[in-house]
């Protein structure tokens, strides 16, 4: 455990707004409405960090079956909360939750923590060929 700080799964904890105001500005999901993060929220396997006031200030998401698959998304640490082990902390949670053991895959999509990524476990896609998407980047711009 990282001093002052602690890791909920428990979704009653989290902040939505708070969520919404770092996600709906990142690369990722710039724009994207309250709504459609309420419901992604509501639908997956969280993780929140928060300081000793119960702020949150980090998050992460599994969206999985509990059995066979899950994907990592929409993680983050606040910039004046980086530097202290979080990020590290919160990849050991979600690695060690017990639904997410035993499962055959798991993938994320990441412009810039590769390095975070690959100390636990995860690589380049092993055969690229084989997975497709259905890319659409400009969504939330017309919702």
């Amino acid at each position: 455990m990282t001093e002052g700080y602690k890791i909920s799964s428990d979704q009653s904890e989290m902040d939505i707004k708070s969520i919404h105001d770092f996600i709906s500005k990142s690369y990722w999901a710039e724009g994207i409405p309250l709504e459609t993060l309420t419901t992604a929220v509501k639908n997956s396997l969280c993780f929140g960090v928060f300081d000793k006031q119960q702020n949150q200030v980090g998050f992460a998401r599994m969206i999985t079956d509990s059995a066979t698959y899950a994907y990592l998304a929409d993680v983050y640490i606040l910039e004046g909360h980086r530097g202290k082990g979080l990020s590290k902390w919160l990849m050991e949670k979600i690695m060690s939750h017990p639904d997410l053991q035993g499962l055959r895959r798991m993938t994320l999509a990441t412009a810039d923590a590769h390095r975070l990524y690959e100390k636990y476990g995860f690589s380049e896609l092993a055969k690229p060929d084989v997975f497709m998407e259905n890319w659409k980047p400009d969504v939330y711009k017309n919702a």
